[in-house]
């Protein structure tokens, strides 16, 4: 699938099935979705930087305006033998009351906290300042902004292997408990955090993957991908759980207890621990500064991923310079403001509402049409030989088998295990667990369909708008709209050279 995604519009800079271009419109869709609300998360990150630049860190204790009368102190031990999370904490209501200003419910959205849309509109103009000029510039950007969240996180790690249960921690990190394995929803978030991941039918690798030569080498960049996200996923794990275990020996309660889901994981249960070690405020920057550049170099994807896929629908227009620079800003801009709606009193709400329902079990749909059309409609074979014509080596059999059966029954079977675990979404808080209305639920789908509708609607457009009779019309739509036999003289790329003739976005 990966591979896919880097060789399709690598090979094809135009609709290469008319009636698969809906297929397109849905990862992009569902790309500009998760460029709207991945910068909020970005915005608490930075807020919370911005935070741990003191010489106590604010939510340490309870003396503070935000604090009620029922917050405890854990420093003084208040909540040992407790439940560790979602009590009325320092850390839980510094979360809840000063960052987010927590309303009721997504009923009660309230207004905008202006420190956090300044936090999300510095993330906006940071993306836009490390994007706007290209491929060329950004790539540059990244040699800084990739390697340097590693060396930060192994010193990270240096440090939490030191505390008091990090061992503990490890353990349970590292052992297996194979009666999960019978369980469904373990296989679907699983599989589902794989597709997100690695950035499959999001449309961010086949944006990129159009920078690169003709002949470069995606098959390699392929693995090399696989096994440093492999990597840099165990490292992050190891730093986390060494960190649950420092915190479940000091609190004297199970790893299972202090584990946090979701935003819980990064602004409740790691700041706890961070308050807890000695020179807490530089550890905190430390660990906010890593959670900042890698959620950085994943927005300099996304948003150039969409703006690439633009440029390609409407060439004549934004293959211009100074328009290609307009609309990123554009793009920059309209992104922020549907993102004010996530930094109001109820914006966790609505924030969630989109990660649950745009970020997840839709990428799966998207991934399987994607297979459809290269294993069925396109033909495995005939693109397997595209691939031999690229890279110089023969594929055999392994296209028909991963686009034909592998990857569209992995991607279905996923889908359709996400639906049987499908839950009412819910919010935890520290006052209970706040249950979404229906109308919310209700939008949630409607979002979600929004992308998947994309894929018949255009194929039925095309079709109504094409020449001759049904059956005609339907042999045109599916024919590729390429040679049948793979002979090029490699023009397509030309177009990209007024931006850069640098590959390394794409192969980072």
């Amino acid at each position: 699938m990966r591979i896919t995604t880097f060789d399709v519009q690598k090979g094809f800079q135009t609709p290469f099935i008319f009636a698969s271009k809906g297929v397109g419109y849905a990862g992009v869709f569902i790309l500009f979705c998760l460029n709207c609300y991945y910068n909020v998360i970005l915005s608490w990150i930075v807020f919370y930087l911005f935070a741990s630049m003191t010489s106590t860190l604010p939510w340490n204790t309870c003396d503070n305006w935000w604090n009620t009368v029922n917050c405890r102190d854990f420093s003084n031990g208040s909540t040992a033998n407790n439940s560790f999370s979602h009590m009325p904490d320092p850390v839980n209501e510094y979360w809840e009351r000063r960052v987010l200003g927590l309303s009721p419910g997504i009923d009660t959205v309230g207004t905008v906290r202006w420190e956090l849309a300044l936090c999300l509109l510095l993330t906006w103009v940071i993306v836009f300042l490390c994007i706007f000029q290209g491929i060329r510039a950004s790539s540059k950007i990244l040699y800084f902004t990739a390697p340097s969240p590693l060396i930060l996180m192994f010193i990270l790690l240096i440090r939490t292997a030191m505390l008091d249960g990090a061992s503990m921690g490890m353990v349970y990190y590292l052992k297996p408990d194979w009666t999960h394995l019978a369980s469904v929803e373990v296989w679907s978030d699983a599989g589902t955090q794989i597709f997100f991941s690695y950035s499959i039918s999001l449309g961010t690798l086949t944006a990129l993957g159009s920078f690169n030569d003709f002949n470069h080498n995606s098959v390699r960049d392929t693995g090399i991908f696989a096994i440093l996200n492999t990597c840099v996923s165990f490292l992050a794990g190891c730093i986390i759980f060494t960190t649950l275990g420092f915190m479940a020996k000091s609190s004297g309660v199970p790893i299972s207890e202090v584990a946090e889901a979701g935003p819980g994981l990064a602004f409740i249960a790691y700041p706890k621990a961070l308050s807890t070690m000695p020179l807490s405020p530089l550890w905190s920057v430390l660990f906010f500064l890593i959670l900042l550049l890698l959620g950085l170099d994943s927005q300099f994807v996304g948003v150039e991923g969409f703006v690439t896929a633009a440029v390609d629908m409407f060439p004549d227009v934004l293959a211009v310079r100074r328009n290609r620079v307009l609309f990123t800003a554009a793009t920059c801009i309209l992104c922020y403001f549907v993102g004010l709606l996530m930094v109001t009193n109820g914006g966790i709400y609505v924030f969630q509402l989109f990660d649950y329902y745009v970020g997840s079990r839709i990428i799966l749909v998207v991934a399987f049409f994607e297979c459809f059309v290269i294993g069925f409609i396109f033909g495995a074979r005939k693109f397997g030989l595209h691939l031999k014509n690229m890279y110089s080596m023969n594929f055999y059999y392994l296209p028909m088998v991963a686009y034909c059966i592998i990857a569209p029954l992995f991607s279905l079977t996923l889908f359709i295990l996400s639906v049987i675990v499908y839950g009412k979404l819910t919010y935890k808080k520290t006052s209970g667990i706040y249950e979404y209305p229906g109308y919310a639920t209700a939008f949630g789908w409607l979002l979600a369909s929004c992308s998947v509708v994309f894929i018949p609607l255009v194929a039925v457009h095309r079709l109504v708008r094409a020449k001759g009779n049904f059956s005609e019309r339907l042999r045109n739509l599916c024919k590729p709209n390429i040679p049948q036999a793979p002979d090029f003289n490699y023009t397509a790329n030309k177009s990209r050279t007024s931006f850069s003739s640098d590959s390394t976005l794409a192969t980072l």
